[in-house]
């Protein structure tokens, strides 16, 4: 395991990765550190998708520039001993860990990635400048570690996306790969933010994720009920009734009915599956006060509306007593009748 400075990330690691193979690709994850199972899975999803030949690299750095004045920046877990250790089993090559002046030489730069529209919505506009910062060191974490993958949680669905349009629109010559948030066995998403929990809080903050799978597990119930009434519709005309007759089309006529109810609406039910379950929340001790509930287009991040159809993701923010934690799950919302 190689502990990196700026000076190596800069001229050590394209060295090393002409001696090891010229065909080998480097990947890199970026951390703030107080790694986790989540981050290790990164790790060993990179390591095996660049193969023995490539390099993996993880860099560890608390980015003040994406603390707001009243956010956790001082709080945040440094736990870099661990974090070398974890990385290593995980299959890393080598940790870049610098320092802020190292990041920042200059103090807080001048010029910054500007993150757009979509970083004014959802996390963006809880946390105004959250995701300049965000995008500013990861343009140039991108410039010091030169990979040519970088791996990124969907956890983080919003991060995820703006730094795919960021290295879209800036011509970044790197591909960005997600991978699928990781849980504990009760379903909440892992985060370094949830040793911050009391046994109390973590019971009512398994609230997020059982309000994510209410909203899944209603789109699924109400989509298989429509494509059950399309393949049982009757044939049209006067030949209906005797349709309904041969059919027992009782139970077709009802689901005929919620189809007709539900139809291209959804996107409201997952909506109403998911809010359910944070309103019960929001009465428990201690409560669950929620920030944002929304059903997403995942390309801008702008709501998903009545008959919204493909990708989308349900994602959700919230406080716990003094932790704020985030999650999501993607969905696939499929052509309407």
């Amino acid at each position: 395991m190689i502990l990196l400075d700026t000076a190596d990330a800069l001229h050590r690691l394209p060295r090393a990765a002409t001696e090891a193979d010229t065909a080998g690709r480097r990947a890199v994850v970026m951390t703030m550190g107080a790694l986790h199972e989540g981050h290790a899975t990164l790790v060993r999803t990179a390591r095996e998708q660049v193969g023995h030949t490539g390099q993996v690299v993880v860099t560890v750095f608390v980015n003040p520039l994406q603390f707001g004045a009243n956010e956790d920046l001082d709080r945040y877990p440094r736990t870099l001993d661990a974090d070398l250790a974890i990385a290593e089993a995980a299959g890393a090559d080598a940790v870049f860990a610098p320092a802020v002046d190292e990041v920042y030489p200059g103090g807080d730069p001048q010029v910054r990635i500007t993150a757009g529209p979509m970083g004014g919505r959802l996390e963006g506009a809880t946390r105004p400048g959250h995701f300049d910062g965000m995008l500013t060191v990861v343009a140039k974490l991108l410039h010091l570690t030169r990979p040519d993958l970088a791996y990124f949680g969907q956890k983080d669905a919003q991060q995820l996306a703006l730094i795919r349009r960021m290295v879209t629109d800036l011509n970044f010559p790197v591909e960005v790969v997600g991978v699928p948030t990781v849980r504990e066995a009760d379903g909440l998403a892992l985060s370094s933010r949830n040793r911050y929990l009391s046994a109390k809080e973590r019971g009512t903050a398994l609230a997020l994720s059982r309000a994510l799978f209410a909203g899944r597990d209603r789109l699924a119930a109400q989509s298989a009920l429509r494509a059950r009434a399309e393949a049982q519709a009757p044939p049209a005309g006067d030949e209906r009734a005797t349709g309904l007759a041969r059919l027992g089309e009782i139970r077709a006529s009802a689901d005929a009915h919620a189809v007709a109810a539900a139809g291209a609406g959804l996107p409201e039910a997952v909506r109403a599956a998911a809010r359910h379950v944070l309103e019960e929340a929001g009465r428990h001790d201690p409560p669950l006060v929620l920030d944002y509930l929304a059903l997403v287009d995942p390309q801008d991040f702008t709501e998903a509306g009545h008959g919204f159809t493909g990708h989308a993701v349900l994602a959700v923010a919230a406080k716990v007593g003094a932790t704020r934690l985030i999650d999501n799950i993607p969905l696939e919302f499929g052509a309407q009748p």
